[in-house]
């Protein structure tokens, strides 16, 4: 399955490099050996070197998925957002660093990796970059400081995600009260 190229990102495909640039910026990918890939009328195409060569096969759908990858992320960006959820619970920035107070006896703090981006709003941590790998690794890495307990919610959450709730003691000695 070929890759769009839109008008605004030029792409040069070397002898075992790609390079594309857009609007958010530049990226090179390493193409693995039995890969090929090549240009055609504002797509690119990924190609194995031997048809069906078992050595390759898993390359050429790893190849095609960073491609698309690279190609989408100097266009328009990857961005995740995180929300803090319990009482007490908030998130500022000090500059460019992120600082959480989650409850803990001290702030923890986060500094983005280069090329990342931090913003905070309500409670709403939004981690944006043109790097899916890394974007997704400062998400999981911000996420894992606190995350969500299964009795109240509270903790570091994605938007959207659906957190799977416990009865709790009360709840359970009620239920099991009558069975005697």
């Amino acid at each position: 399955m070929p890759i769009i190229v839109k008008n605004n990102i030029q792409v040069a495909v070397e002898e075992n490099r790609v390079t594309v640039t857009g609007t958010k910026g530049s990226g090179t990918y390493k193409i693995p050996e039995g890969i090929t890939v090549s240009m055609d009328e504002g797509k690119l195409v990924v190609k194995q070197a031997r048809e069906n060569d078992p050595e390759t096969v898993a390359l050429f759908g790893l190849t095609r998925a960073n491609l698309a990858n690279l190609v989408k992320g100097v266009d328009s960006g990857f961005e995740k957002k995180l929300e803090l959820t319990g009482v007490g619970y908030r998130a500022q920035m000090q500059g460019a660093d992120l600082v959480l107070s989650l409850g803990f006896s001290h702030p923890v703090k986060f500094a983005p990796k280069p090329g990342i981006q931090i913003t905070v709003a309500d409670n709403v941590i939004t981690v944006s970059g043109m790097d899916k790998m890394l974007v997704g690794e400062m998400a999981a890495n911000i996420r894992a400081v606190k995350p969500p307990e299964p009795y109240k919610g509270k903790g570091i959450h994605y938007a959207g995600e659906y957190i799977r709730r416990k009865a709790g003691k009360a709840a359970k000695a009620v239920g099991g009260a009558g069975a005697k």
